[in-house]
């Protein structure tokens, strides 16, 4: 089942790559910032971004660090991150295809291991939080950010099954809480979490993932038939015409540290 999963991710993003760099949300925004503001990134350090996707923050390290290392399963992003960071004239980033839960380099490698916006993609978010801490350096640090589902069980089913719906390689957004639970349960201490409101504007969200026309309207009355205590959780916002301009979802900026006796 993980096989058909990343098979899934593979073939979404490949077709879609160019998208996620010239994407708003994933190009620019508050969470990117503030990774690069907590990072204490110096010239001499190492750092690994997981699933890179467009190479927004391995772009945004390249100019403060020795060297970046820039992984994801697709190659097609790989490709599209490679001509977005070279076009900014970095040239100490290396691009590596990998799976983010069988990292192909050796322990304690890395200063800095980062991933942002991809996680709910991932087959088995365990095995890529024990890859991350091995891979890392004792007193290294991961900088992570990803959507999650909010903790009320009727809200959290909501959101991971309209982002399935509109994206097949979805796997799950997982929620705050269990986010503490698996980086704790694998060895990492948890120094910093920091919430985002994200607005997705419905149709800019369903044409990153290039869904069609009909399913993008199914999708819409779907969403727009929910109970009223769903559409008030989100934040639907709605048009004078009846459509769904957007709803409002979370992301969360975590650092954690591997200690040194790990």
């Amino acid at each position: 089942m993980s096989d058909v999963i990343k098979s899934q991710v593979q073939k979404q993003f490949a077709k879609n790559a160019g998208k996620y760099v010239t994407s708003a949300g994933h190009a620019k925004g508050g969470d990117l910032a503030l990774l690069v503001a907590s990072s204490q990134a110096t010239p001499d350090m190492n750092v690994l971004d997981i699933a890179t996707g467009g190479g927004h923050v391995a772009n945004a390290l390249a100019p403060l660090v020795q060297r970046v290392t820039a992984l994801d399963l697709t190659e097609e992003m790989l490709q599209v991150a490679e001509a977005f960071i070279q076009g900014n004239g970095h040239r100490n980033v290396d691009f590596v295809a990998g799976d983010a839960e069988k990292l192909p380099f050796d322990d304690d490698v890395f200063d800095l291991v980062t991933c942002r916006i991809a996680a709910h993609h991932f087959p088995d978010v365990s095995s890529f939080v024990h890859e991350a801490l091995r891979v890392m350096k004792p007193g290294g640090r991961l900088l992570f950010i990803d959507n999650v589902a909010p903790e009320r069980d009727e809200n959290d089913q909501f959101y991971n099954e309209v982002e399935k719906c509109r994206d097949a390689s979805h796997v799950r957004a997982w929620r705050k809480t269990e986010w503490i639970h698996m980086l704790e349960y694998a060895g990492f201490r948890m120094e910093t979490m920091v919430s985002f409101q994200k607005r997705f504007k419905f149709e800019e969200w369903c044409n990153r993932a290039a869904l069609p026309e009909r399913e993008r309207r199914e999708l819409e009355a779907s969403m727009l038939s929910a109970p009223s205590i769903i559409r008030k959780f989100f934040n639907f916002e709605v048009t004078e015409h009846g459509k769904l301009d957007s709803f409002q979802g979370e992301s969360v900026y975590i650092q954690a540290i591997k200690p040194t006796h790990v």
